[in-house]
């Protein structure tokens, strides 16, 4: 179950990774938009995506994880074939809102499943090689978009993206239903597991910086002469899928909240460098930088979310949880395209740099007062 759900999250955010490279290109070229379109469309799926999963999270604890798994990817491949129909913004933008219903039903049943099937004291690990498969999608799905978009046009890399997205879905008909704690009798449903939320401050400040670097990622790219548009992506990727490997443990083995806080400090790191240094090798090594961060700041921040959480309510703790990530991809991108169409892109990586390095502080004062509350021993 484990192998075949991570399999899947690769078809699926794969499919997720070719639109990162090539939506925002469609909308500044084709469409004809500017970069706050590109930062609109990029982040429209975010507001279907953030209302849903709540109600998505309880479901999965009552009906199981596989019908959210099965069609939330189903879903997602007509999102995204669908582009390749229009170059309408106002449309484009209502199939991203279609594509934030498949990123509801999907990812909060995938983390769900996760924490079914792995063992309370490995939940980290399996956090970090589970997450290969969105992050192995982030690198290989933009140079993937290039390559199709460059021969043979944005219509194939929709098709393309479709396709990887169909293959997720039925791999997850494979896999089969993971929950095995439905809800007891008299348990009063909740949509917002609340013990996440201060947790979810810091979580979200990771969000927000990165999904509008992910967003301007190409943008940014070809702004300071980068021969290959999509390279920064590769580069975060690759270093984000050797740390989730080579360091897979460390989650177990530290307190999630500081992890969270340095993980922070490293993206806020990461994204200043990028911003101060405008060319291809600030971008490279920035982007590298930031990917040592993210590559902790997920497990770090899910096990502390997970551990405030009863088997019955995964699903809402994930819910909850994931309903950031919406946030974070969609306000990143549209903020990070406000900015940078008002100062400059390096304004807006720097601007990334600052929320994240916010989020930090305040995941340390929760961590402080976490270990204040703890009753001592003598």
């Amino acid at each position: 179950m484990f192998i075949g759900l991570g399999v899947a999250d690769l078809c699926y955010f794969t499919a997720f990774g070719v639109t990162i490279f090539a939506l925002p290109l469609y909308v500044t070229g084709p469409v004809g938009g500017g970069d706050a379109l590109a930062g609109l469309a990029f982040g429209a799926f975010a507001l279907s995506a953030f209302v849903l999963r709540p109600f998505v999270g309880r479901l999965s604890d009552i009906h199981g994880r596989r019908p959210f798994l099965v069609g939330g990817a189903l879903l997602a491949a007509t999102s995204v074939a669908a582009l390749g129909l229009t170059e309408n913004i106002v449309v484009i933008v209502a199939f991203r809102l279609l594509a934030g219903v498949a990123e509801a039903a999907f990812f909060v049943a995938g983390f769900a499943a996760l924490a079914d099937v792995a063992p309370p004291a490995r939940l980290g690990e399996a956090l970090s090689y589970n997450s290969l498969g969105l992050y192995l999608g982030i690198a290989l799905g933009p140079p993937l978009g290039e390559i199709l978009v460059h021969t043979y046009g944005f219509g194939l890399a929709w098709a393309g993206a479709a396709t990887l997205a169909v293959l997720a879905a039925g791999l997850c008909l494979i896999v089969g239903e993971t929950r095995a704690w439905p809800p007891t009798d008299g348990e009063v449903p909740h949509l917002i597991h609340r013990p996440a939320l201060p947790i979810l401050v810091g979580f979200l400040a990771s969000l927000l910086a990165m999904g509008g670097f992910l967003a301007f990622a190409s943008l940014y790219g070809v702004h300071v002469g980068l021969a290959n548009a999509s390279l920064s992506l590769l580069v975060y990727g690759g270093v984000v899928v050797v740390c989730r490997i080579a360091f897979a443990r460390v989650p177990d083995r530290l307190p999630p909240l500081t992890l969270g806080a340095a993980a922070l400090g490293a993206i806020a790191a990461g994204l200043l460098l990028a911003a101060a240094w405008p060319s291809p090798p600030g971008l490279i090594l920035g982007a590298a930088v930031a990917a040592v961060g993210v590559a902790f700041s997920t497990p770090a921040f899910f096990s502390a979310i997970f551990a405030t959480a009863e088997p019955s309510q995964r699903g809402a703790a994930s819910g909850t949880a994931s309903a950031a990530i919406d946030i974070g991809l969609g306000l990143g991108p549209i903020g990070f395209g406000l900015v940078a169409s008002r100062y400059g892109m390096p304004w807006a990586i720097g601007f990334g740099a600052a929320i994240a390095a916010a989020g930090a502080l305040w995941t340390l004062t929760l961590q402080q007062r976490a270990t204040l509350s703890m009753p001592r021993t003598h």
